[in-house]
C-alpha cells in the first residue's frame, strides 16, 4: 500500500506523523515535499537526485537511517526546479515492490504538488490541529484525496491538550478520528529521528500511533 499523508495546513506535525507511522508498519516514508522539505537526509542522492534521472529509487533509500527506512528529498531550488513530478508514480510504485508499505509526507496545503502524491495513493491520512477551525481544513483535504480517489483511512488530531474535537472530525469527515496527545518526545521525532512507537511504546501518544496504524492494515485488506 501507499499512504498518503496529508493535511490543509502546515506546522501541524504532519512529518513526525509519517515518522511514527513509518516506524509503526514498518513502512519506508517518502518525503515528497519538494520545494519545502524537512525530513532528514544526510549524503546520498535524495528524491530531487531520482526525479531528475540522476539516481534510481532504491539508491536513494537510506536502509539504516534509525529504526525506519527513508527516502529524503533534497532542499535545494535548483534540484525541486529540475525533479518531473510525472515520475512520481514510477518511484513510489518501485520503492513498494521493493520494500513492501510506503509512507509519503505530502506537502501541505492545497497546491497542485499536494494532489500528485494523492493521486498515486492507495489511501489517505489527513492530519490536523486539535482547534475546531481546524476542522475546515480537514474538509478541504478530504475532498482533494476523493476527487483523487485516496480514500481516507483515518484523521490525526495532533498535538492534543484536552477537549479535541474528534465528535465533530468524524462527523464531519466521515472517518475515524484519533487524538494523538501533545507530548515532549513526539515532538523530538524528527531532531533525533527516534519514533515514539519504537522508544516509547507504552505512551498515550504511540498508542493513537498504533489505532491508526491498525486502520491502515483494516484499509489494506478491504
Amino acid at each position: 500500500m501507499i499512504l498518503a499523508v496529508t493535511g490543509g495546513k502546515g506546522g501541524v506535525g504532519k512529518s513526525t506523523v509519517s515518522v511514527e507511522l513509518g516506524a509503526a508498519l514498518d513502512a519506508t516514508v517518502v518525503d515528497a515535499d519538494l520545494g519545502m522539505a524537512d525530513l532528514p537526509t544526510g549524503p546520498g542522492p535524495d528524491l530531487h537526485d531520482v526525479l531528475s534521472g540522476r539516481a534510481e529509487p532504491i539508491e536513494a533509500v537510506r536502509e539504516a537511517c534509525g529504526p525506519v527506512r527513508l527516502l529524503p528529498c533534497g532542499r535545494s531550488l535548483s534540484g525541486a526546479r529540475a525533479a518531473d513530478v510525472t515520475a512520481l508514480d514510477a518511484v513510489l510504485r518501485g520503492v513498494e515492490r521493493a520494500y513492501g508499505d510506503v509512507v509519503v509526507d505530502c506537502p501541505a496545503g492545497l497546491r497542485a504538488d499536494a494532489g500528485v502524491p494523492l493521486a498515486i495513493a492507495d489511501a489517505c491520512v489527513v492530519v490536523a490541529s486539535p482547534r475546531q477551525y481546524a476542522l475546515a481544513d480537514a474538509v478541504r483535504s478530504r475532498e482533494l484525496a476523493r476527487e483523487l480517489d485516496a480514500g481516507l483511512v483515518a484523521v490525526v488530531i495532533n498535538r492534543a491538550v484536552d477537549g479535541a474535537p474528534e465528535t465533530a472530525f468524524e462527523e464531519v469527515l466521515g472517518a475515524p478520528a484519533v487524538v494523538v496527545p501533545a507530548d515532549p518526545r513526539v515532538a523530538r521525532t524528527l531532531e533525533a529521528f527516534r519514533p515514539v512507537v519504537r522508544t516509547a511504546p507504552l505512551t498515550r501518544a504511540a498508542d493513537a500511533i498504533g489505532t491508526v496504524a491498525d486502520a491502515v492494515r483494516r484499509a489494506k485488506r478491504v
